[in-house]
C-alpha cells in the first residue's frame, strides 16, 4: 500500500513540475490528433491574416484587365475574377477578415455572456428572472433575420459586424455561464466567503470567475466558426463586408454566382477556404473542451496519465 501510495505521489509531484501549457497540449496530441489539427490550422489561419501583405503576390483590389477570369498559371496560382484580380491574394487578405471577425465577435460574445449571465446567476431572485425572461425572448426570434436587420440600421462594415455578431451571439451563451455560476455559488467555499464578510465584487473576481474561465474559454472557441460563417452569410446576402474589400462569403456571392459555370474557381477556392476554416475551428474547439471540462475527464483528473505510467514503470522493475 504505502509503494503504491508513493508512485501515485510521485506521478502527481512529476505532473506538476511540467507548465500547464505543456501538459495541455500533451494531452492534446495524445487523446485529440484531431484536435490538434484544427489547432494548427487555426494556428496557419491566424499567421496567414497576420501576414497577408506578405504572403499575398498581389493587392486585393489590384486588377490586370488583360487577365480577367484566366484559370490556373504560375502568375495566378487561382487563377483571376472577371476584373483580373488574383484570387489567392483574394483568399489570403479574406483570412484576415475572417480571422479579425471570428476573434472580434467571441471575444463580445464571451465578454457580454460573462457579465450578464455571471450578474444573473449570483444575484438570483427577480433580477434573474427578468433578465432570463428577456433572453427568452431573444431567442425566440431567428438570429440571421435579427443580425440582417440590425446591420441594414447601422449600415456595412466590418466593425459593424464585429459588434452585432458579438452581442447578438451572446445572448445565446448567457443561460451557459449563469447555470456555471449557480453550480458554484452552491459551494461551501462561497459560504464561507460570504460568512468572513467578503463584498460581492470580491467573491466575484476571487472564487467565481476563477472557476468558470475554463468555461469561458470553450465558448470562446466554440463560437469562433459560427461567427465566421455568420459572417460570410451577411457578406453573402449583401450584408457583411462591401467590396472590394475580400470576404470569403461576398466572393462566392459576387463574381462565385455570376460565373460560376465559366469560371468555377471563383467559387471552389472561397468555398474550400471558409470550410476548411470552419472545420479545423470546429475539432480545435471540440478538444479544448473535451479537456477543459472535468467532467469529461473521468475521476482521475489531469494526473492519472502519469499515475497510469509511473505504475507500469514500476511493475516493470519488478
Amino acid at each position: 500500500m504505502s509503494e503504491a501510495t508513493d508512485v501515485t505521489a510521485g506521478a502527481v509531484e512529476e505532473a506538476k513540475r511540467r507548465s500547464p501549457f505543456v501538459d495541455f497540449f500533451m494531452r492534446l496530441a495524445r487523446q485529440k490528433p484531431l484536435g490538434l489539427i484544427g489547432g494548427i490550422i487555426v494556428l496557419l489561419m491566424l499567421l496567414t491574416g497576420i501576414f497577408a501583405d506578405l504572403l499575398a503576390p498581389y493587392g486585393y483590389n489590384e486588377y490586370i484587365l488583360a487577365d480577367k477570369l484566366t484559370g490556373q498559371s504560375p502568375q495566378h496560382l487561382l487563377g483571376t475574377d472577371a476584373l483580373g484580380r488574383d484570387l489567392f491574394s483574394r483568399v489570403i487578405y479574406g483570412a484576415r477578415i475572417s480571422m479579425i471577425v471570428g476573434l472580434g465577435a467571441s471575444a463580445i460574445n464571451v465578454a457580454f455572456s460573462a457579465i450578464v449571465g455571471v450578474t444573473s446567476g449570483f444575484i438570483g431572485g427577480k433580477f434573474d428572472m427578468i433578465v432570463q425572461r428577456f433572453v427568452d425572448a431573444a431567442l425566440t426570434f431567428p438570429m440571421l433575420i435579427i443580425v440582417i436587420t440590425l446591420m441594414a440600421l447601422i449600415g456595412t462594415g466590418i466593425t459593424q459586424v464585429v459588434i452585432v455578431l458579438g452581442i447578438w451571439g451572446g445572448i445565446a451563451w448567457i443561460r451557459v455561464a449563469r447555470s456555471a455560476v449557480i453550480a458554484i455559488r452552491q459551494n461551501v467555499y462561497v459560504d464561507a466567503a460570504r460568512a468572513i464578510g467578503c463584498s460581492t465584487r470580491e467573491m466575484l473576481t476571487r472564487h467565481i470567475l476563477p472557476n468558470i474561465t475554463p468555461i469561458l474559454i470553450i465558448m470562446f472557441s466554440v463560437s469562433m466558426s459560427g461567427n465566421i460563417l455568420g459572417e460570410a452569410s451577411l457578406s453573402f446576402l449583401g450584408f457583411g463586408i462591401p467590396p472590394p474589400f475580400p470576404s470569403w462569403g461576398g466572393m462566392l456571392s459576387s463574381e462565385g454566382r455570376r460565373y460560376m459555370y465559366e469560371a468555377p474557381w471563383l467559387a471552389i477556392w472561397p468555398g474550400v477556404a471558409l470550410s476548411v476554416a470552419v472545420y479545423g475551428i470546429n475539432m480545435w474547439g471540440d478538444a479544448v473542451r473535451d479537456l477543459l471540462d472535468p467532467r469529461l475527464r473521468g475521476g482521475v483528473g489531469r494526473y492519472g496519465r502519469a499515475v497510469r505510467v509511473m505504475r507500469e514503470k514500476t511493475e516493470k522493475k519488478k
